[in-house]
């Protein structure tokens, strides 16, 4: 095994040569992460692969969730002599990721993918096409550093490609979308293609849209798990119930996630404009600098709708998330603060120990 061919490069190798000086990491070697269990990991290397836990340190010195590994991350690893299990004592430092809120009260990030080059939007070209469902998707996939691309699957299924084809071009500017089906193998070498040797791609999308039955083209064989979507409502089962990454047997890691039927935004405001390029160029030519394109006079926006040139329900969208955003950036501005409280508590505590 390549450690190349796993994404290791020259950001990681950087990182490497520094974490290494450390004499106590000398036997450590770095794996990637290719599923994350509730508190275990299954990791590659050059040597092979196994499970791994986090390191007594490493568990002490973590604050947060996103300290932890995800699915993609790169870890120095300690191999356990005798035994088909490693120790994770350090987390490289992401390159990309793509997060969203933790489904349900909790207020705390959930990172989907790290490290990913680039992220394959899945929407089926049937009744669950949403194109405010996609507006939240390249919100996500543009704060995550990732190229977003968007892949419309089920073409075989749907008789008019160019209405859901066009809806999706519409809000996704500079955005490249791949029309697919899996059925009948349109587009699939499109994708592959992408797939160069050390890429990785992660596959999003609510269930029933066709990620595990890509995965299965892309790889050749019936690779994963797949059901069919139920016949009242268009909408899909559940098939991917984990995370995780494999290798593509032409090169590439692909990471296929389960479908996620609502994505809560996660401290994405900066990319919200990216979003909504269309909004916010026309913006520029409001007669105030702050207008909230509601009712000031000779605002563009609102002339813009009001000309048919934008979607009154687009603008209702941008408005939507907007508020949203806010609202969950004052919740994490309060959970930060309680974070950093606890963090010097166990700080404080543990030098009590040490000097007692």
């Amino acid at each position: 095994m390549n450690i190349k061919s796993l994404g290791f490069s020259s950001f990681f190798e950087d990182q490497l040569l520094d974490l290494i000086k450390d004499k106590k990491l000398e036997k450590c070697i770095p794996a990637r992460v290719t599923k994350e269990h509730k508190h275990s990991y299954r990791v590659i290397s050059e040597n092979g692969e196994w499970l791994a836990t986090v390191a007594g340190h490493y568990a002490y010195e973590s604050f947060a969730r996103e300290d932890y590994p995800a699915v993609g991350d790169w870890v120095l690893v300690e191999k356990m002599d005798g035994e088909e299990r490693a120790i994770i004592h350090k987390l490289f430092k992401r390159r990309s990721q793509f997060s969203r809120k933790m489904a349900g009260q909790e207020v705390d990030v959930q990172i989907v993918a790290a490290n990913v080059d680039f992220v394959l939007l899945v929407m089926s070209l049937n009744a669950d096409f949403n194109v405010r469902r996609l507006e939240r998707y390249l919100i996500a996939a543009w704060d995550s550093g990732a190229t977003p691309i968007i892949v419309l699957t089920k073409a075989d299924l749907c008789e008019d490609v160019e209405r859901y084809y066009n809806d999706a071009q519409a809000i996704a500017f500079g955005v490249d979308i791949f029309v697919t089906s899996s059925y009948t193998g349109a587009g699939i070498e499109e994708i592959r293609s992408l797939f160069k040797e050390g890429a990785t791609g992660a596959l999003l999308g609510s269930s029933g849209a066709g990620k595990s039955t890509l995965t299965n083209a892309l790889y050749g064989n019936d690779k994963m798990k797949v059901s069919g979507i139920r016949e009242d409502d268009a909408k899909g089962r559940h098939t991917t119930t984990h995370r995780e990454l494999v290798l593509l047997p032409n090169g590439g890691c692909l990471i296929d996630t389960p479908g996620m039927r609502e994505l809560q935004l996660w401290d994405q405001s900066e990319s919200l404009n990216s979003g909504f390029k269309d909004i916010e160029e026309l913006a520029l030519n409001c007669r105030y600098r702050d207008c909230s394109h509601t009712s000031e006079p000779d605002c563009a926006v609102i002339q813009a709708v009001d000309n048919g040139v934008l979607e009154y329900s687009r603008l209702q969208s941008y408005f939507k998330l907007q508020k949203e955003l806010a609202f969950m950036e004052r919740k994490v501005n309060i959970q930060a603060r309680l974070a950093e409280q606890r963090k010097w508590k166990q700080i404080s505590k543990g030098l009590k120990k040490k000097y007692k």
